[in-house]
């Protein structure tokens, strides 16, 4: 038998076949990395510290709890007494605004009739032209109060905004109960009856409704609480 001629002395010869390129060889992972060798349970998990990251936002096994504050984890929610009392606030709002309006065109009837006939004018038409306008103003101004402060109880968790939503609604009790006894003073022996005594006394229950529910509704439980407890 004769030894194999060289391919390259001879072209006609045939060329010795190559094996195919078949990429590098594997490579083996460090130990640690990833799951281990299977046990007799199914496959073991790495070591802390190692093994492919979680998916992006999956907190992971090991990672932090979030923080729980004084209402629960998460972020704190105003309660319900909170809302409760800033919407009875804007309604007490829009009523003594219209009220104000409504006194204001009666004080200005009667400044009109007094200075039509100043003598034969009655006096109480005398007296409600001179203080009716007065109440008008500081209504309207009671009226911004109480918008501000139920603005400041939506917006706001601070004792500043929180005494000035029981201001607004005492301010509201005080004027009820001016406007009762001046009524009473302005129709004299006829407030002493039975009728109009008892619209007087709804009249002022209903302007008083409002401020003494949301007053019940700061002062005591969770709306107080949300504004006077220390924060974290």
């Amino acid at each position: 038998m004769s030894a194999p001629r060289d391919p390259w002395s001879d072209p006609a010869s045939p060329t010795e076949q190559v094996p195919a390129y078949g990429g590098p060889p594997p490579t083996v992972p460090p130990p640690g990395y990833g799951y281990g060798p299977p046990g007799p349970y199914g496959p073991v998990p790495p070591p802390y510290g190692y093994g492919p990251p979680p998916p992006y936002g999956y907190p992971g096994p090991y990672a932090p709890p979030y923080p729980a504050g004084p209402y629960g984890p998460g972020p704190q929610r105003r309660p319900g007494q909170v809302v409760g009392a800033a919407v009875l606030t804007f309604v007490q709002a829009l009523l003594v605004l219209i009220a104000s309006l409504y006194v204001w065109f009666f004080a200005s009837i009667a400044e009109l009739a007094i200075e039509q006939t100043p003598t034969a004018a009655p006096a109480v038409f005398h007296e409600f032209a001179r203080e009716g306008t007065v109440l008008s103003i500081v209504q309207i101004v009671a009226v911004v109060l109480l918008v501000a402060a139920g603005i400041l109880a939506l917006n706001r968790r601070t004792r500043v905004a929180w005494l000035l939503l029981v201001g607004a609604h005492v301010v509201q009790l005080v004027l009820t109960a001016y406007w009762w006894a001046e009524l009473n003073d302005l129709l004299g022996p006829a407030a002493a009856g039975e009728d109009v005594g008892g619209v007087l006394s709804a009249l002022s229950l209903f302007f008083a409704a409002a401020p003494l529910v949301a007053l019940g509704l700061v002062l005591f439980g969770g709306g107080r609480r949300w504004f006077t407890a220390r924060q974290s």
